[in-house]
């Protein structure tokens, strides 16, 4: 069949449109469900990077890759959000068809303790070591790294975390500095040490907080929360050279300027074994703010019956 010029260049731009329509129809598309996934748990990627070093942006594209947004019968049936197996692991157990029929994985009581122990897993094994020396702003050094590593077997693994990031802007949490969720509530932090004691997280007057154990100190509760111990010290008001207690209240983040709506006719009456800082503490209020509501001086010296307005 003879072709003539203009045919031919007809025929060039007809093939090279549908190779360009077809290339971007593989793109990924914005996609609701995911970006639900994303509000729901980035605050605890967020957390387990600071823990751990791993980006929040890979801890995030690995679980919406691996569980489906949440979706997978792993997620569902497990609360399993990063297909990790079962080898090394004297946990909970569910099955599922993967390379194999009937392969163990490792099951979870919720989501949290699944990406606690998908940075777990990654810190403590040996294979991938060498992406802790990356920056945790380098999340393609990452994703290539978990593909090399042998995390998973498809060899666009890589390319697919790298799009997902791309498309819903997940770098953006790799410069986060703290954590806002009530996901954390009710559960144990997961600490870098050994001698850590692990504490609740506790959520008041839109802050978290933690009860001192015996023995903390504002370094270990850094490593543990991932919140600097000089912030930690200022968020709580602490004097230099003032130290930690046993029982005593320590916020995450700074503290709200007046206490919670209901104790806004509601005064504090203070008894002899309290001081403005303890009840700054209570209330979940900065300290100076409780002077200046009430008109005292940084001088003032608390009596057992005075009444404080805290709202």
């Amino acid at each position: 069949m003879h072709m003539t010029h203009n045919n031919h260049r007809y025929l060039i731009t007809v093939i090279m449109m549908t190779m360009s329509i077809a290339s971007m129809a593989q793109k990924p598309r914005w996609n609701a469900q995911y970006q639900d996934y994303i509000d729901k748990y980035k605050d605890i990627a967020i957390r387990e990077m600071h823990t751990y070093g791993i980006p929040a942006s890979i801890t995030l594209a690995q679980g919406l890759l691996e569980s489906g947004a949440g979706n997978s019968e792993l997620a569902r049936n497990g609360n399993n959000h990063f297909g990790i197996k079962c080898r090394g692991w004297n946990g909970k157990t569910v099955y599922h068809d993967d390379d194999e029929r009937g392969e163990c994985f490792r099951a979870y009581d919720s989501a949290l303790e699944s990406y606690e122990d998908h940075s777990r897993f990654l810190a403590t094994g040996q294979r991938y070591s060498k992406l802790f020396k990356l920056s945790h702003s380098d999340y393609k050094g990452w994703a290539h790294g978990l593909k090399s590593c042998g995390y998973a077997t498809n060899p666009k693994y890589a390319h697919r975390l790298i799009e997902i990031i791309e498309l819903y802007s997940l770098h953006q949490y790799d410069k986060a500095h703290q954590y806002k969720s009530k996901d954390l509530v009710g559960k144990k932090l997961s600490a870098k040490t050994k001698s850590s004691t692990n504490h609740e997280i506790n959520y008041y007057n839109k802050n978290y907080y933690l009860i001192a154990h015996q023995g903390d100190t504002f370094e270990s509760l850094s490593k543990e929360t991932g919140v600097s111990k000089r912030k930690l010290r200022k968020y709580n008001e602490y004097v230099k050279g003032q130290e930690i207690c046993s029982g005593d209240i320590i916020y995450l983040e700074k503290k709200q300027r007046k206490a919670e709506k209901k104790y806004k006719n509601k005064p504090h009456v203070a008894n002899v074994s309290e001081s403005m800082h303890s009840i700054a503490q209570r209330y979940g209020i900065r300290l100076k703010s409780l002077y200046r509501k009430n008109k005292l001086s940084a001088t003032y010296q608390l009596k057992a019956g005075d009444k404080l307005r805290v709202y």
